[in-house]
């Protein structure tokens, strides 16, 4: 096989395909993503076959624990995944809706309208649930989608591909529209990068290398879903029965996510009775604490956490412990050593929230609330395609009306510029 002739093929096809999604009118969209869904529920047999078949050659390769939870398919999040496509089926269809839209002086009725992006190429590793995701919230929003998942899970992605593909086989729509790469040859990606003449914009999902390759060598734009280094910070005016919650899920409740709480900050005014508090929980969990010299003052069986530690995902049990003296040092911790994805303050102190939401960088921020809700369900999006830690064009969780783009509709009755 040719890579270059490969990727090409891929490529034109899903661009040949783009036009069929974009004129679909919202219920062949949704009576297709429907039957994506039921394919999946009725093959999870077959699925969860195809993804033992990925777990044990990862367990030969010693993938990590955390590795291996994000790609283990479960009936449950099969499930999930199957139902991640049914709310996407019943969610608004963004296509020709208009944003703005005002008449001039002169009579000509301007319109802001979304448009489909074209065709999306996504770029991932490990979690196979991600190839269900992506089709469907592309599929939706008019897009053609070109997957390209990790070596590491080639059976399942392609399981889950058959899937998809079937349902569109059976409807009037293209079925090239959702493709899938199924060789781990890495040519192939680096033809794809270099197809802007057929792709219209890529996603990486993965991690730090993965996201420096592919916005090197991309020719067409490129949206960051970029490593989660995020953070809790826990203010002198906190609720403590409520800080020790929302920290031990942020960090507990899957650590191998990027949404996970990598980094905890804790004023110093309430440094000993939280961090005395917390540790017993923390400890319970297996969670392995590293931490500054007020933190080892405090917990004496908490390790040094050194400069490398402030910038890690770890995605495990581990985590950066640091005690500052303001709100201001615990910003400036967030936004010279964060990610931009998801960071969060613990306080009772209405004034000392609004602050941190406002100052901190980041894509999303909380006040009073777990990292862990940073998820295209869980804001009520349906599936994501991803979370952009970028400023262009989209933040945060990616759905629907972020796989848009917007056209310029004018209307007139014979103006001429005079």
């Amino acid at each position: 096989m040719d890579p270059r002739e490969y990727s090409k093929n891929v490529a034109r096809e899903a661009k040949e395909a783009a036009a069929s999604i974009a004129s679909a009118t919202s219920n062949e969209k949704n009576e297709v993503l429907r039957r994506m869904a039921a394919n999946i529920r009725e093959n999870k047999d077959m699925l969860r076959e195809e993804n033992e078949k990925d777990l044990q050659a990862g367990r030969e390769a010693d993938l990590s624990p955390a590795m291996l939870d994000r790609l283990e398919l479960t009936e449950d999040r099969i499930e999930k995944m199957a139902a991640g496509i049914d709310t996407v089926a019943n969610l608004k269809d963004p296509v020709g809706s208009t944003i703005d839209g005002w008449k001039l002086g002169n009579g000509l009725k301007v319109e802001k309208t979304r448009v489909p992006l074209g065709v999306v190429c996504m770029i991932f590793e490990s979690r196979p649930n991600v190839t269900a995701d992506a089709a469907s919230l592309c599929l939706k929003s008019g897009n053609a989608v070109v997957l390209r998942g990790g070596k590491e899970a080639l059976n399942s992605n392609l399981a889950i591909h058959r899937c998809l593909e079937k349902a569109l086989e059976d409807s009037d729509l293209d079925s090239r529209a959702v493709q899938m790469i199924d060789t781990t040859d890495r040519a192939v990606v680096d033809e794809l990068l270099r197809s802007d003449q057929y792709i219209d914009v890529t996603i990486p999902r993965g991690g730090p290398g993965l996201i420096s390759k592919v916005t090197e060598t991309a020719t067409m734009p490129v949206v960051k879903h970029y490593e989660g280094i995020c953070h809790t910070y826990v203010h002198a005016d906190a609720d403590i029965d409520m800080a020790v919650t929302i920290c031990e899920n942020a960090k507990c409740q899957r650590p191998g996510v990027c949404n996970a709480m990598e980094t905890m900050l804790v004023h110093e005014d309430i440094a000993e009775d939280f961090l005395t508090e917390i540790a017993p929980v923390f400890k319970e969990q297996d969670v392995r604490l590293k931490g500054d010299e007020r933190t080892r003052e405090i917990l004496d069986d908490a390790a040094e956490a050194t400069e490398e530690d402030w910038e890690t995902e770890y995605l495990d049990l581990r985590l950066s412990v640091r005690v500052v003296g303001n709100l201001e040092k615990a910003i400036e911790h967030i936004n010279t050593y964060g990610s931009a994805h998801s960071d969060a303050v613990v306080t009772e102190n209405v004034r000392v929230a609004n602050t941190f939401l406002e100052r901190v960088e980041s894509a999303t921020v909380y006040a009073n609330a777990s990292t862990r809700f940073t998820d295209g369900g869980q804001f009520g999006l349906g599936a994501e395609i991803g979370i952009s830690t970028g400023k262009l064009h989209a933040r945060g969780p990616m759905a629907l009306e972020e796989l848009n783009t917007y056209k310029w509709i004018i209307r007139g009755d014979g103006q001429i510029r005079t």
